[in-house]
């Protein structure tokens, strides 16, 4: 028997017009290129994304085109978001960290034909120009005032403010398959060129609804929540849609994610909520502590792209903050697990409780979740045993733009992470490591993560990665490279003497290199294979004790 209940698709142009008309008055906040704070809302928002539509319509894009975007958070970027979607097009969004020939790759492989840009990416642009086959139009996000006078080749060049003004506020929104695409973004590229996931109406709205509930992000109208994730990275995590579904004050911080300016910000705007990585959030903490300052009146974090770090967890903690452990992929729009607690759980002592903050989480609904060893058999919910993460759900990419359904997965219905992680008894699971980042040392498993986690409690360290080196004799030993502190003074001694007694001796690494700077992927993330490139490549043969 088949339910009698309406058939309305969810779609992004159902999120934009319930915040229009319900939350018309809640703020949208930016900070600009120039560092003046623009202020608009949800009702223009609205008015002005019927603008977009119709002027995308006018430059001929039609259904199912790809929308690209070279932009930082900021509302013009968010009206590119909700009106090409909304309009049956796709917003796909372009992460200008990417080498310039991965960018030409992927504007051509999306075959975009208009490109909105912020104006500090036009220098970007001009590096590939000649390469984009099918790009027509760029069109520049400022105004007649800041529009640079220099065209871009053969693109027609066009100014966004005076395309807006010149088309009506009113849109007939269609009503589209929830199924249909909505938006594209690529990985990070870090073995080989990146691949496209193209997520639907459907997984966006979902995706946001999730982020909403009290085990997720806990938003809700009264929230103030700004990402300082870049909207050109996994959709800002969906917090740009989120935002809109609850009605809250959505505060974009734009080119700035430097300590002083996000701080400046959560003070001014009374941001509540925000969520970043890592390396985002060691910068606020060390400028926190350097100034004196609190993070009133800050109460969560949302920490993902790469593992919170426990001394991270605690500095937040000691400032009066709730960290929030959170794991996802590209592929998985983000977020798939969170660290919250259950229910009946006993209050823990601090060693537990870094323990337990140090896990990425449990699923969140709908998400499934296993674990298979090599030989193909699931693994025992134990905490210890591991294997390879794989997932599926409703917000899962079921395969690549472009590539074959399932062609990249694990099996029919299943998408291998590429995470080496445990399982307890509860459902939370722990990332030991990346598969290809774990250290394979005499026969034994060695997690980088681990040794990184340790190597971050130090006081004088500011970064590190840890990551194999050839050995003749066991194969593979650690190696931890190292950023001090600008004003501390260590050795490699000292750091590698902080290891004992929190490992077995045959995990502590082999030598401490210092670095003046770690490289990082595009998403900010350790980039592994230039460390290994940097400081790896000469086997050394060295006797150790594996002593067990």
């Amino acid at each position: 028997m088949r339910a009698m209940m309406m058939d309305v698709p969810l779609s992004v142009s159902s999120i934009l017009l319930h915040a229009a008309q319900y939350h018309g008055q809640a703020e949208v906040v930016s900070r600009s290129l120039d560092g003046t704070i623009h202020r608009t809302t949800y009702a223009d928002l609205g008015r002005r994304c019927a603008r977009l539509a119709n002027a995308l319509s006018r430059l001929g894009i039609k259904a199912g085109e790809r929308v690209g975007t070279l932009a930082w958070n900021g509302y013009r970027h968010l009206e590119v978001y909700y009106g090409a979607a909304s309009a049956g097009l796709v917003c796909h969004t372009i992460n200008p960290r990417l080498f310039p020939d991965q960018i030409e790759f992927i504007v051509n492989h999306a075959s975009d034909r208009v490109l909105f840009t912020d104006l500090d990416f036009l220098p970007l642009i001009a590096l590939v120009a000649t390469r984009l086959t099918q790009l027509e139009t760029v069109v520049v996000m400022t105004d007649a005032l800041q529009m640079p006078a220099k065209s871009l080749g053969s693109f027609s060049m066009l100014c966004y403010e005076d395309l807006l003004e010149a088309e009506s506020d009113s849109f007939s929104w269609p009503v589209l398959d929830e199924n249909t695409a909505a938006a594209l973004c690529y990985t990070s590229g870090t073995t080989g060129y990146p691949k496209g996931v193209l997520y639907s109406h459907r997984s966006i709205v979902l995706h946001a609804m999730m982020a909403c509930t009290p085990d997720a992000f806990a938003l809700s109208a009264r929230s103030v929540i700004m990402p300082a994730v870049p909207m050109f990275h996994v959709n800002a995590w969906g917090l740009p849609y989120a935002a809109a579904i609850v009605g809250a004050k959505l505060v974009l911080p734009g080119s700035k994610l430097d300590g002083a300016s996000l701080h400046g910000l959560i003070s001014a705007e009374r941001v509540t909520f925000t969520a970043g990585v890592p390396t985002v959030w060691m910068a606020l903490l060390d400028w926190v502590m350097k100034n004196g300052l609190s993070l009133e009146p800050l109460e969560r974090v949302a920490i993902g792209g790469s593992t919170c770090p426990p001394v991270m967890h605690e500095r937040f903690r000691n400032l009066g903050v709730t960290p929030l452990h959170v794991w996802g992929m590209t592929e998985t729009s983000p977020v798939g697990l969170t660290n919250t607690p259950k229910a009946g759980m006993p209050p823990k002592a601090p060693e537990e409780e870094a323990r337990f903050a140090a896990k990425q989480g449990r699923p969140v609904f709908p998400m499934q979740f296993r674990v298979m060893d090599a030989t193909g058999a699931e693994i025992a919910c134990n905490g210890t045993a591991f294997g390879d993460m794989q997932v599926r759900g409703p917000w899962v990419a079921s395969s690549y733009y472009g590539d074959e359904p399932n062609s990249s997965h694990a099996g029919p219905g299943w998408l291998s992470t590429g995470d080496v992680v445990t399982m307890d008894a509860d459902g939370y699971f722990q990332v030991v490591d990346r598969s290809k980042d774990v250290i394979k040392s005499g026969g034994e498993w060695i997690s980088s993560i681990e040794l990184e986690n340790i190597a971050l409690s130090h006081p004088a360290v500011q970064e590190a990665a840890c990551v194999a080196r050839p050995d003749a004799h066991w194969g593979e030993r650690p190696l931890l490279v190292v950023v001090a502190r600008p004003d501390a003074a260590t050795t490699e001694e000292e750091i590698l003497s902080h290891f004992s007694g929190r490992v077995p001796r045959w995990r502590i690494p082999d030598s401490v290199v210092f670095a003046p700077e770690l490289p990082h992927t595009a998403t900010g993330k350790l980039l592994k294979t230039k460390i290994r490139e940097l400081y790896c490549m000469a086997p050394k043969s060295r006797e150790f004790g594996m002593l067990r």
